[in-house]
């Protein structure tokens, strides 16, 4: 089944928090940015922040192959039996195409946190009993410990913010066979300073939290590279950007690492919930 699914992502997707909008008003923007990235080619729509099966089913609908996932759906505020339920109602009208990717947050932004991976392993065994199947989710796993728990118990890995040396160390955890669908930050701009400054600020939300720069510092980088907003290096292994050669490159080396897959989010500087149509175009054509 993992190889199906290989198969139905395909080799690009897109990571956007604007997808997942609740609001009614931009139903049908929503709608028409979604059979968009279809028609580019496409293979995965992964809704970002905290979303769920609500928020896939009416871009689900407005088109006809494209697979959606959760980027995450956070275990702390789904329960199983609901998570089983919304995940059924969209099998049976949209058979295959819904994933559901799972991870445990951050302390910082759940009330509840506490001893994550144990938390993890009994959402799991909850989803088990309600009969989600293992082979159609996913879980955000930095660690080893929750690389392993994506080989055994899941279809797979879609660890976000994370460098081809990740990538590497998680292929070699997850085995040939699980689908590796890191996150990939793409800034399309040439200009070093401007492209590191877009960088830094996308980044700043993410170095006040301990599950990121905890693995950074497992895979390399030191506390210097964490400070006054992420150095040079820590931008350059984390992010794509610059000219069509060197985005290719950044996008071969998670690749040639072992990603099956690239969830790529532009960052432009716009409001992250903003729809980069321009952007999603301009990239389907230099990577197709």
């Amino acid at each position: 089944m993992t190889t199906a699914l290989k198969e139905t992502v395909g080799r690009y997707g897109i990571w956007s928090v604007g997808l997942r909008s609740e609001d009614p008003d931009r139903r049908g923007e929503l709608a028409e940015a979604a059979a968009e990235l279809e028609e580019l080619g496409y293979g995965a729509v992964w809704l970002g922040g905290n979303s769920s099966a609500a928020n896939a089913a009416p871009l689900l609908e407005a088109t006809s192959k494209l697979a959606f996932g959760t980027s995450i759906q956070s275990i702390w505020q789904h329960e199983p039996d609901a998570a089983a339920t919304a995940f059924a109602e969209l099998e049976s009208t949209h058979p295959g195409r819904f994933l559901l990717g799972l991870g445990v947050s951050h302390a910082k932004r759940e009330e509840q946190y506490s001893r994550p991976y144990s938390a993890l392993v009994g959402h799991l065994d909850g989803l088990d009993a309600a009969g989600v199947p293992a082979d159609r989710r996913l879980l955000a796993a930095l660690g080893p410990k929750s690389l392993r728990l994506a080989r055994d118990r899941a279809a797979g890995s879609i660890p976000y913010l994370v460098t081809p040396e990740h990538t590497a160390h998680a292929r070699e955890i997850l085995g040939e066979a699980p689908l590796l669908a890191p996150e990939l930050g793409v800034v399309l701009e040439t200009d070093p300073a401007r492209a590191r400054a877009l960088a830094r600020e996308f980044l700043a939300i993410y170095l006040p939290l301990p599950n990121y720069t905890n693995n950074f510092l497992r895979h390399g980088f030191t506390e210097d590279d964490l400070s006054d907003g992420g150095s040079d290096r820590l931008v350059d292994a984390l992010f794509a950007w610059g000219d069509e050669t060197a985005i290719r490159a950044k996008a071969d080396a998670f690749f040639e690492a072992g990603a099956d897959h690239l969830a790529l989010q532009v960052l432009d500087g716009e409001p992250r919930d903003a729809l980069p149509r321009k952007a999603w175009r301009d990239l389907a054509a230099l990577l197709g």
